[in-house]
């Protein structure tokens, strides 16, 4: 199962639609959830249309949250839309093999075995999840508890029965990058003791862009069409995300 986790404020200035580009990441089997971390006020009411649209359309769920609960629903987030994806494929066969509406339809003691087998299908079966960090301006305050979220979602992810991967990505990039990768595909969650030390935060929002080069990276695992991702590079200005993990 692959998904993108967005974190973002919403508000997209850049490119095309998130809206689309996640609906597009839906036909590819890419669930597209979002978290968002919105301030009060138009901008915040924007942003949050924004958030749901973009989740409705990539088949995925959205949430909005403070800082102090980012971990918390980015887990969450993760693992329930595990057990739909697992519930929607298991009531696509019911239909298929009995022609009924699914689980529904089951009997009581029939149901509840059916919701045992997703329940533990949901935490055996493999996973990919890439985060994608909104590093617009707008976003700097929310940089510290983004950091630590991954973190305690990494260790979340570690403690699933089946082989969870994690890769990391944030967007704009230095030099006008839709996305840059910070962190490629680990499944050894629990040693990677931290992903950025520092991120210049910069004014554009090209979320739509910044989705579908995630797209390209499940696609083709690279983040062009040239075959070449855009990895971070350390400089004397202190530009970009500086990836500093164990693996």
């Amino acid at each position: 199962m692959r998904q993108i986790m967005l974190i973002t404020d919403g508000c997209s200035n850049v490119g095309d639609s998130p809206v689309l580009a996640a609906a597009l990441a839906r036909q590819e089997g890419i669930t597209v959830n979002v978290v968002g971390i919105i301030d009060y006020g138009t901008i915040g009411e924007l942003g949050s249309q924004e958030i749901s649209e973009i989740a409705k359309a990539g088949g995925g769920m959205s949430q909005l949250t403070g800082t102090d609960r980012l971990a918390q629903t980015m887990q969450m987030l993760t693992r329930k839309t595990v057990v739909q994806t697992v519930q929607q494929a298991v009531n696509r066969e019911l239909r298929q093999i009995l022609g009924s509406n699914g689980i529904e339809d089951l009997p009581p003691d029939k149901r509840s075995q059916v919701v045992e087998v997703i329940d533990d299908f949901s935490e055996s079966s493999s996973l990919q999840v890439a985060l994608l960090i909104d590093a617009s301006a707008s976003m700097k305050p929310k940089l510290a508890a983004v950091e630590e979220a991954i973190r305690d979602m990494m260790l979340s992810l570690g403690a699933r029965k089946g082989q969870s991967q994690l890769a990391v990505f944030h967007f704009p990039g230095p030099r006008g990058e839709d996305a840059v990768l910070d962190l490629d595909w680990t499944i050894d969650l629990g040693s990677a003791r931290s992903i950025f030390q520092r991120l210049v935060m910069r004014g554009a929002t090209p979320t739509g862009p910044a989705i579908k080069q995630v797209m390209e990276f499940f696609r083709y695992g690279t983040l062009d069409r040239n075959g070449k991702v855009a990895w971070p590079e350390e400089s004397d200005e202190g530009e970009g995300m500086l990836g500093d993990y164990v693996v």
